[in-house]
């Protein structure tokens, strides 16, 4: 048998296997197969097996180069199913295809932009969106500050995809430390980091009613919470184009002069909370009557101090003991503390009023106890007692929160509104995804006003579509599968379903595969492969993926689901 090419009149060559034979003296051949359909490489290797040439064994089986793909795949499949694409630009440029290759690389392996460049490397990512070998680090600004310019359209998008018209809208405000001192956008502000010596910038961010991510705006590091309601209210009329929105904050946010300012918009309600001094002003007033609770856990009530607002008072008999805990050690700290102080003065190593009383001062503040605690303090010495009134006073309101809005009875009722306003620990936990579940929006190294922008926006940018994957994987997590926020007790603390313990216990899932954390089951998808192997140094070389486990497969499958 050999393998012979006939061309016919046309040019057009044919590949047949053929075998030659003797009959009644004379040579003839038959034609064995057609190979014209196979590709040029596998005829090639046919060819030389008929001409007698030995293969290589299995022991000649090279990999010249393996690279990680599995999870390249799943967030680039992610993303075509969510349309990330189109969102960022209708038309295809190679400064989307960067940024898409960003966000990937924000979700797999948040780093520098320079490490970036050196990690996709080894995946591949470069190969999936066409962006060949050649990019280096300023390409990658480029197309940072390309991001900038489309952030607003990008943005009106993603509204008009997730927000509606009467609907709700969730917005709160974070803070995030930069390295430096040189960042245009940076200064000292409450920060949320604990880094109290770090420049910072905040950034707030809009949410659906399902807490996923709309659109991100960045401040000045000192911009206080209240002054970004406006623009955010302004934001959601005129770029997203909304004549009626709920508008949840928390009670930090929406303060009295912003509640006054909120009332000036048409077609914005509102919802948010009462800070602990007025609930204690209400309480004061007799307006909480705190016998209410022994029948009841909410209840509504109205005040002059709140006209034309619905106040929604709830209390929690788990946060109640918690506080009264947290209060006793608080207490218990101070006076450990103060004692301390008391035998520095005794013993002669502090001395004078005011050096006394500056070393009282930053104990009694250091734990927020100043108020319970009476001190009087003289050159000689000092004497300090807890204040039993102020004590039972506060207590007596533990464990009590006041919502308030301006949405009426008719529209959302009492038990919904409180609903809607604990909503806002999804945007919390969006917070949380950015700086400490591996998109790591923190520390900020940039240094230009335009880089902290892209950067921010890349990080929610990489937060929508891992929050989408997190939702579509849920049965693979250690997560609830469904949303029991609507049918979950106001009040009272919301409770695991027997599906989620029964994860939690067995660390399996329904299907019996091994119950994963978002980062285990990336790091898991990550070891398929792409291998580029030969037979022998003669032969072609071909491709060969990592065959799928069955929880790489159903990884795949709930993702297809999006």
């Amino acid at each position: 048998m050999h393998l012979n090419r006939v061309r016919n009149q046309n040019g057009v060559v044919t590949v047949l296997v053929r075998e030659t034979y003797r009959e009644e003296g004379k040579v003839k051949k038959r034609t064995l197969a057609n190979l014209t359909h196979l590709p040029a490489d596998v005829q090639e290797l046919v060819g030389r097996a008929l001409a007698g040439e030995t293969m290589g064994a299995a022991s000649d089986l090279e990999i010249l180069e393996t690279r990680h793909h599995g999870h390249v795949e799943a967030v680039m499949l992610a993303m075509r199913k969510l349309g990330l694409a189109r969102l960022i630009s209708p038309t295809r440029t190679r400064e989307r295809d960067l940024v898409m290759a960003l966000i990937a690389a924000r979700i797999l392996e948040p780093s520098s932009k320079l490490a970036v460049t050196r990690w996709w490397e080894t995946t591949t990512l470069p190969d999936v969106l066409g962006l060949g070998t050649e990019v280096c680090e300023d390409e990658l600004y480029q197309a940072m500050d390309w991001l900038v310019d489309q952030q607003a359209a990008i943005e009106t998008r993603l509204g008009k995809k997730h927000l509606e018209n009467c609907g709700l809208v969730l917005y709160d405000l974070s803070s995030s430390y930069v390295e430096g001192t040189k960042c245009e956008l940076a200064a000292r502000g409450y920060s949320r980091d604990g880094k109290k010596d770090k420049l910072q910038v905040n950034y707030g961010l809009l949410t659906d009613e399902n807490g996923c991510p709309v659109s991100v705006t960045v401040y000045p590091g000192n911009t206080g919470d209240p002054a970004t309601v406006r623009d955010q209210i302004d934001k959601l009329r005129e770029q997203f184009g909304l004549d009626l929105v709920v508008f949840v904050g928390d009670r930090g946010m929406v303060a009295q002069t912003t509640v006054e300012k909120l009332r000036e918009q048409e077609g914005v309600e509102w919802i948010t909370a009462l800070k602990s001094g007025a609930i204690n002003k209400l309480n004061a007033d007799g307006a909480l009557q705190m016998s209410l609770f022994d029948k009841r856990d909410i209840f509504e009530l109205a005040s002059p101090r709140y006209p034309d607002e619905r106040l929604i008072a709830c209390r929690n008999p788990l946060l109640a003991e918690r506080r009264a805990r947290k209060r006793k050690e608080m207490l218990d700290a101070t006076r450990r503390e103060l004692a301390k102080v008391r035998g520095m003065v005794r013993r002669g190593t502090l001395r004078g009023r005011a050096t006394i009383g500056i070393r009282v001062g930053r104990v009694i503040n250091k734990y927020k106890m100043a108020k319970h605690f009476k001190v009087e303090i003289t050159d000689a010495g000092f004497s300090y007692c807890v204040r039993r009134d102020t004590v039972r006073k506060e207590a007596s309101v533990d464990g009590v929160y006041i919502i308030r809005t301006s949405v009426p009875a008719e529209v959302i009722d009492t038990d919904d509104v409180v609903r809607h306003y604990k909503r806002l620990t999804r945007v919390e936990k969006c917070f949380r995804t950015m700086k400490m579940s591996g998109l790591e929006v923190r520390p900020i190294y940039h240094r230009k006003e335009r880089r902290v922008r892209a950067h921010i926006f890349l990080c929610m940018l990489a937060l929508y579509v891992q929050w989408h994957m997190q939702r579509a994987w849920r049965p693979l997590l250690f997560a609830e599968e469904t949303d029991t926020l609507p049918d979950r007790h106001p009040v009272q603390p919301a409770k695991p379903t027997a599906q989620a313990k029964a994860k939690r216990a067995t660390k399996r899932t329904d299907d019996g595969l091994p119950a994963q954390s978002f980062r285990s089951l990336l790091a898991n998808l990550a070891t398929i492969a792409k291998n580029v192997c030969r037979l022998g140094k003669r032969t072609p070389t071909f491709e060969k993926f990592t065959k799928r486990t069955p929880l790489q497969t159903r990884a795949f499958s709930l993702l297809n689901a999006l």
